[in-house]
């Protein structure tokens, strides 16, 4: 039997981001390591998507004052943007890569003192 550990495995995602999907959807976590697989795979707004759905939660957690959650879900962001990006267009008008792409060196994610309230 498959394990929701080897589940979340497969989508090359962490726990921390699968958590945070499913937050934002409200959905049981063996749902949301669906979704995730599924967007991890869509060709070009899945990286986005996941991205946006992280920021939403951490906006959310700011607003209900949960500042700790915020820290957590700042940090599944930080090591998603570290490990996916999707490539820009060169030119205006040109479609965006097909596939997420893995980043292994990207520049940290600098998060100026206050900033939490600003989100």
């Amino acid at each position: 039997m498959i394990s929701i550990e080897d589940c979340i495995a497969l989508t090359g995602l962490t726990r921390e981001e699968i958590d945070a999907i499913a937050e934002h959807e409200h959905l049981p976590e063996s749902a949301a390591t669906a979704l995730a697989s599924y967007l991890m795979r869509k060709e070009q707004d899945g990286v986005p998507t996941i991205r946006d759905m992280i920021r939403d939660d951490i906006r959310n957690a700011i607003r209900s004052g949960n500042h700790a959650h915020a820290a957590d879900l700042l940090a599944a962001l930080r090591h998603f943007l570290t490990e996916y990006h999707s490539e820009q267009p060169a030119e205006p008008g040109q479609s965006p890569s097909a596939t997420p792409s893995r980043r292994g060196s990207a520049p940290p994610c600098r998060v100026p003192s206050g900033s939490m309230r600003m989100m």
